[in-house]
């Protein structure tokens, strides 16, 4: 929340895209002198405090694609256009609690499967707070953490952070989120699901620590970059 006051600590990374939940409303993004001013801004929610945003940098456009469905809550299919630079970003901040089926990893669900021809093997990234990880997973319910990333990896489109780090969903080494900026309740959260025409051009992905952003979220941001 409140990401004026934060753009600050994130910027010194120079992003070329952002997707930020628990985002403010545009209007309120009024940022301090001297800070770099978005390329495009992407916002949706019923809270103008506490939104999911997509911010681009660098020339990067943004346009939200005329096939969003709002039944799934901040899930927002992007094109991403720069130059000769096109894919399709889909933007996520999994949390509907006004959904009976269950508000979180159940909405990524739920949206992959009507998205499913806009999902392809190539030009295609999902980012962002997924809610959800494995360790939850109910194995007689359809459409657990694990069930979405089969989906897909049948559709060649894997997590930046563990094929990078060559880590196990479950397992995580690296939290994404410190439950209430606590130390001692660590949790993997947060994705970057790439096709594999990306994966193959990964060369970053971080995760932030506890002691660098604490301070501003009890999430981190997980930085990935991949070479043009």
């Amino acid at each position: 929340m409140a990401f004026r006051k934060k753009a600050k600590f994130i910027l010194p990374l120079k992003p070329d895209i952002l997707v930020v939940p628990e985002c403010e409303h545009p209007d309120k993004l009024i940022f301090p002198d001297g800070t770099q001013i978005p390329t495009n801004i992407i916002w949706n929610g019923d809270n103008k405090n506490k939104g999911l945003g997509v911010l681009s940098y660098n020339n990067y456009k943004l346009k939200l694609l005329k096939i969003h469905n709002p039944l799934f809550k901040n899930i927002l299919p992007i094109q991403v256009t720069r130059d000769n630079c096109k894919f399709v970003l889909f933007a996520i901040w999994a949390n509907n609690p006004s959904d009976k089926d269950g508000p979180y990893v159940t909405q990524v669900w739920k949206a992959i499967n009507y998205y499913d021809k806009l999902i392809k093997r190539k030009n295609t990234i999902l980012a962002g707070d997924f809610n959800s990880n494995s360790i939850w997973d109910r194995p007689r319910r359809i459409g657990n953490h694990s069930d979405v990333v089969a989906y897909l990896a049948n559709k060649k489109i894997y997590s930046a952070y563990h094929t990078f780090h060559k880590q196990i969903h479950g397992k995580e080494l690296h939290p994404t989120q410190f439950m209430y900026r606590h130390q001692d309740k660590p949790y993997h959260l947060d994705y970057c699901f790439a096709s594999s025409d990306f994966i193959s051009r990964m060369t970053i992905v971080e995760i932030g620590t506890h002691e660098a952003w604490s301070h501003c979220s009890d999430h981190k941001p997980v930085v990935v970059e991949f070479h043009r």
